[in-house]
């Protein structure tokens, strides 16, 4: 490609998620109602597992950061797209734009990673329940965590330096509502095969590292649990993991829809509908999964709303 043009961009455009005015005031209402609902349904969760002594076990621990990255990476995104449903030019600058990609990159893959540790998590607490807690101590929890957010920024940090060192030297418009990596290569001048090529390695790792975690741990969960002799014990066991894989299915479905697609099959606008599904959906959908199905998040709930603060 022809590269003798490139020049510093000092900002991007997008395209938003649709150029229908009569119903951008209906979308802006609904997005605002779910991104409202994504950052006080998680931040709550942490919360409720900050102050509520009964919750600070690993479980709970693990819990409290992914509702973390939920909040984290939706506000990256959420904020920005709603001002631009309702402004006239969707502009955004081109360190705002890396800083916005940095941020969502650094919490998406460390949700990812989380969930296999969760699923490890789940492993420990049927294998061996009464050794459970010296099994997953505080300081193993807290290196986990460690590990997972490490991952998830030195990712980031490839993902954005290779995708923003790169010539951009005719349109300045993407055809998105934030700063992901496709639709900026797609407006990219330069040779984006590198990019490309890390894109599919490294997520691909990080893909089969969790999908090879959480089955691994499934298939050893399955077989403690056709250990317990009694039916009740059986199904009360495997109940503490049906969060756990809902909260999977949804997440790791979404993303290999979203990066595995065939190239010939792929369209931006069918990127823009998945994407509105991860970042504002998902962080949506896990706190009502762990609320919902959970007997010690409800009761905690319960103890809160009763308490007398004044």
């Amino acid at each position: 490609m022809d590269t003798g043009n490139c020049s510093a961009l000092n900002e991007f455009v997008f395209l938003g998620i649709t150029d229908n005015a009569d119903i951008k005031v209906t979308l802006f209402t609904v997005f605002l109602l779910v991104y409202l609902f994504d950052l006080l349904a998680n931040l709550g969760m942490v919360t409720l597992i900050i102050v509520d002594p009964h919750l600070h076990t690993p479980m709970y621990f693990f819990l409290s950061h992914l509702a973390f990255c939920d909040l984290c990476y939706s506000t990256a995104i959420g904020p920005k797209m709603l001002v631009d449903l309702v402004a006239q030019k969707k502009s955004i600058p081109f360190l705002g734009c890396a800083l916005q990609y940095l941020t969502f990159c650094v919490f998406a893959d460390s949700e990812c990673l989380l969930l296999a540790v969760m699923a490890f998590d789940r492993y420990k607490a049927i294998s061996s329940p009464l050794l459970y807690t010296a099994h997953m101590s505080s300081r193993l929890c807290s290196l986990l965590v460690a590990g997972v957010y490490l991952v998830g920024l030195t990712d980031a940090l490839i993902h954005t330096t290779l995708t923003f060192r790169l010539c951009f030297c005719g349109s300045n418009e993407i055809n998105h509502f934030f700063c992901d990596v496709p639709p900026l290569l797609f407006i990219s001048c330069s040779d984006i095969e590198v990019n490309e090529l890390v894109i599919f390695t490294i997520f691909g790792f990080i893909e089969l590292s969790t999908i090879s975690g959480v089955l691994i741990s499934y298939c050893y969960i399955i077989l403690s649990i056709l250990k317990i002799r009694s039916a009740e014990g059986r199904f009360r066991a495997f109940s503490t993991c049906t969060s756990h894989l809902s909260a999977v299915s949804i997440f790791q479905g979404t993303m290999l829809f979203m990066y595995f697609w065939p190239s010939s099959a792929y369209s931006l606008d069918q990127d823009k509908m998945t994407s509105l599904f991860y970042t504002l959906v998902i962080p949506m959908l896990n706190p009502l999964i762990y609320s919902l199905r959970n007997k010690d998040v409800k009761e905690a709930v319960q103890k809160l709303g009763s308490k007398r603060w004044f």
